[in-house]
C-alpha cells in the first residue's frame, strides 16, 4: 500500500514561505531548460471544469499527476469551489510513491507562491496598496504569499458578490491589513501598486486605460479556454509581459485574447527571469503584467517537496 496523505497533514507541512522557495526553484529549473511539460488536459463539464497537469523536473525525485476541479456554483451550496488530488510517482522507477488528498490546497498555495515569485521580478520594491479583483481562495493566497516578498499596508478589493467581498475584507483586517471594499474595478485599479485578478470571469474586467505607470498586474484567473480578466490591450500597454509558459498562455491565458485580436505581444517566461537569462522590471515607472495559468512543473515541485517534508 502506498501512503495516503490527508489535507490536514499537508497544510501543516507546506507554509507560504516554504512554498515560495520551492516554486521559485521550479521556475528557475524551467528557465534553465530542466523541465518537461506536456499539454494540459482541460475538460469542461456542466457546471464545472477539470484540469489534469503533470511535468518532470530534472533533479526532483518525483513526478506528480494533478487532477483539479473548479465548480463555481458550489458556493451557493456551502461547498468549496475547487478541489482535487495529486498522485506522486518515483521519477527513477515510475512506481507510485504516494497519494496526496489535498482537496486543491497544494494547487492553491503553489498558485499564490507563483504570484509572489512574479512580484519579486516584476513589482516595485516599495508598494503600499494591493488591489484585488475577486474574493475567493486566490484572493487570499495571493495576498498571503505577496506579503512575504513585498511589505504593504493596505488592500483595496472588489468582487461581484458584495457579501463575499465584505467577508474577505474582514479577514484581511483580522490579519493586520487595512482593507477597503471598492464599488468598482476601476476604483481598485486607481489605488493599486500591485493588482491581482483572481476570478473565473469570461469577459475582461480590467481596461488598459486603468493601468498606471509603476503598476504591476498578476492575473491568475484565466486558466482554461474562454476565461478572461484583462482587456487584450492591457498587454499592449504594458512595458513588460511575463508568462508562466508561452504555449500554455497562448492557448488559454490572457495572452490568447491579445493574439486573437491581432495584437503583437512578445512575452518572456517567468522562469527566464528567475534563472537570470532575461531581465524583469528595470525602473519604477514601468507597467508590468504576469499572465499565470499554472504549469505542471509547479505541481510536481510542490507535491514532491511536501512528501519529502512529511516523510522526514
Amino acid at each position: 500500500m502506498i501512503p495516503v496523505i490527508e489535507e490536514a497533514e499537508l497544510r501543516a507541512a507546506v507554509t507560504p514561505a516554504r512554498a515560495i522557495d520551492v516554486i521559485r526553484d521550479a521556475f528557475r529549473a524551467d528557465g534553465e531548460g530542466r523541465t518537461t511539460v506536456p499539454p494540459v488536459i482541460n475538460l469542461g463539464v456542466p457546471h464545472g471544469e477539470f484540469h489534469v497537469k503533470t511535468a518532470h523536473i530534472a533533479g526532483v525525485p518525483h513526478v506528480a499527476v494533478k487532477i483539479a476541479s473548479g465548480f463555481y456554483g458550489n458556493v451557493s451550496n456551502g461547498l468549496p469551489t475547487g478541489s482535487g488530488l495529486m498522485a506522486l510517482f518515483d521519477a527513477e522507477t515510475g512506481l507510485p510513491a504516494a497519494l496526496l488528498l489535498d482537496n486543491g490546497f497544494l494547487t492553491d498555495i503553489r498558485t499564490g507562491a507563483a504570484g509572489a515569485v512574479a512580484a519579486e521580478g516584476l513589482a516595485r520594491y516599495s508598494i503600499e496598496t494591493v488591489g484585488v479583483i475577486g474574493s475567493g481562495v486566490q484572493a487570499r493566497y495571493q495576498v498571503q504569499c505577496l506579503r512575504i516578498v513585498r511589505p504593504f499596508s493596505r488592500v483595496v478589493a472588489w468582487s461581484p458578490s458584495r457579501e463575499r467581498l465584505e467577508r474577505y475584507c474582514d479577514e484581511m483586517r483580522a490579519d493586520g491589513v487595512q482593507a477597503i471594499a471598492a464599488t468598482t474595478v476601476e476604483e481598485v485599479c486607481a489605488a493599486a501598486d500591485v493588482l491581482v485578478t483572481s476570478t473565473p470571469s469570461r469577459e475582461p474586467l480590467v481596461r488598459a486605460e486603468w493601468l498606471r505607470p509603476g503598476m504591476h498586474v498578476t492575473a491568475v484567473g484565466s486558466d482554461s479556454a474562454g476565461k478572461q480578466e484583462l482587456s487584450g490591450f492591457c498587454l499592449i500597454r504594458a512595458d513588460l509581459v511575463a508568462v508562466d509558459r508561452r504555449a500554455q498562455c497562448a492557448a488559454f491565458g490572457e495572452l490568447t485574447h491579445a493574439v486573437e485580436a491581432g495584437l503583437k505581444i512578445e512575452p518572456i517566461e517567468l522562469g527566464e527571469i528567475v534563472a537570470g537569462r532575461r531581465t524583469g522590471r528595470t525602473n519604477d515607472s514601468q507597467i508590468t503584467v504576469a499572465d499565470l495559468t499554472g504549469v505542471g512543473f509547479q505541481d510536481t515541485a510542490i507535491a514532491s517537496a511536501a512528501f519529502c517534508w512529511i516523510g522526514s
